[in-house]
């Protein structure tokens, strides 16, 4: 008889969270490890969200219901932070912002969307 509480597959949620936590250095989110700097490299932010956003998609139909709770939210997530981040760059680059506006890096609790962003991908 199958067991009605299937859990998350540890190297599945391993790898997701490793994917996060290198997009969320590279957005400058969080401390780099390797040298304990905010470093930002958007470029490569871009590349870790694509790798999340592939994975979403080549596992269509194959993840059990929180797997693809954590996958879906983890790739939004940081889609409205690479996106905020590249507004951050555009108000700079034309002065239209004095002063640079902080925001919270997540909010997986609430999981509020924001009405007038995009949930495309980075690269497209």
């Amino acid at each position: 008889m199958p067991d009605d509480k299937e859990q998350v597959n540890p190297l599945f949620l391993q790898l997701v969270l490793s994917l996060q936590s290198a997009a969320w250095y590279q957005l400058g989110k969080t401390m780099s490890p390797i040298t304990g700097k905010i470093e930002r490299n958007l470029d490569e932010a871009r590349v870790s969200i694509d790798l999340l956003n592939m994975l979403q998609e080549k596992t269509k139909g194959n993840l059990l219901g929180d797997e693809k709770k954590i996958l879906d939210n983890t790739v939004y997530t940081l889609q409205m932070n690479y996106i905020d981040e590249l507004n951050q760059d555009k108000e700079k680059e034309t002065g239209a912002s004095s002063e640079p506006e902080e925001k919270p890096a997540t909010d997986e609790a609430s999981g509020g969307e924001d009405e007038n962003a995009s949930p495309e991908t980075p690269g497209d």
